[in-house]
């Protein structure tokens, strides 16, 4: 399966939501007029995707998150609410970013925003890679998966950052969801790597 081209999408009205999950939490690299924390049903975030570019190389790749369809699960993250403008070009970026580079494809999901109600979720485009494309890993054990981001490493920085980074933010800004997978994956790195870890500074893993 060919990866979609985000900049085919076409939504009606003057704003479209983005919903990102995995580095566009922290680092979405595009204007927008609003963003918010929430979380979309159905689906739960493994590092179960190939990478690179980003956090890997042809010869080491690295592990990133995609999303997994799973009825009782959802996967929390930031809503990008673009407008006018915006929306070309963070489409144009982000068709580079993720499809192009990652593999991903394109698909519309409800996003409830954290601080809302029910009736308050909004129709969201969310980036996710699929078993069809040529860098997808699929599962493995949390250690197997720890081992591999611990030595990969690509253009956007050390595959830890990017593990620890996600990490943070279900900590500081979803502090009550679970994200299982997510905290094994890190539990299980920490416990290979404990003598370079610090609980008051989770980077330090990086120094």
């Amino acid at each position: 399966m060919e990866p979609a081209d985000a900049t085919s999408i076409q939504m009606p009205g003057s704003a479209l939501w983005i919903f990102g999950y995995g580095s566009l939490v922290w680092k979405p690299d595009f204007e927008f007029t609003t963003s918010r924390v929430g979380f979309i049903q159905g689906y739960s975030r493994k590092f179960w995707q190939g990478d690179t570019f980003h956090r890997g190389s042809d010869e080491m790749p690295g592990r990133v998150v995609t999303l997994h369809e799973d009825y009782d699960a959802c996967t929390w993250g930031v809503g990008y609410e673009v407008r006018g403008e915006q929306i070309e070009a963070s489409l144009e970026y982000l068709n580079i970013r993720e499809s192009v580079l990652g593999g991903y494809i394109t698909k519309l999901v409800n996003f409830y925003p954290q601080d809302g109600q029910e009736e308050d979720a909004v129709l969201a485009l969310v980036f996710i890679a699929t078993p069809f494309n040529p860098i997808y890993l699929g599962p493995a054990p949390e250690e197997d998966i720890a081992a591999q981001i611990i030595v990969s490493s690509g253009r956007s920085g050390h595959n830890i950052e990017y593990l620890l980074r996600l990490a943070d933010f279900m900590r500081f800004f979803c502090p009550e969801a679970e994200d299982k997978h997510l905290f094994q994956v890190e539990e299980a790195l920490v416990s290979i790597l404990p003598c370079l870890y610090s609980p008051d500074d989770p980077m330090s893993l990086l120094c």
